[in-house]
């Protein structure tokens, strides 16, 4: 497990990079926000499943939330303080990786 921190000005926008290059047929990509873990992306091909959850947390990324299709980085747009905290990353597939994303709003 490693993970990132970064500080992003209010409005602007930040991308959380899975560091792969592609999908796999049998990879599932899925984001969570906050300690309590609350789901707000996920790509499952083989489920056929390209999902953003926007409307948790009383719709807080209504709107922000941008999953790329290749490489299932995710991008929050015009950010506020509402949207800091920690952000994690987990693919499975034939092998588990969990990547932890600190971000600052400020």
């Amino acid at each position: 497990v490693f993970g990132d921190s970064m500080s992003v000005m209010e409005g602007d926008s930040v991308v959380l990079l899975t560091n792969v290059t592609e999908i796999h047929e049998d990879d599932d990509i899925l984001w969570k926000f906050s300690t309590e873990n609350f789901r707000i992306a996920e790509i499952s091909r083989a489920a056929g499943i390209f999902s953003i959850y926007d409307d948790v947390l009383d719709g807080r990324f209504r709107d922000r939330l941008k999953l790329d299709d290749q490489t299932g980085s995710l991008t929050i747009t015009n950010i506020t303080t509402e949207h800091a905290g920690e952000y994690k990353l987990e693919i499975t597939g034939a092998l588990l990786t969990t990547k932890t994303f600190s971000v600052s709003v400020y």
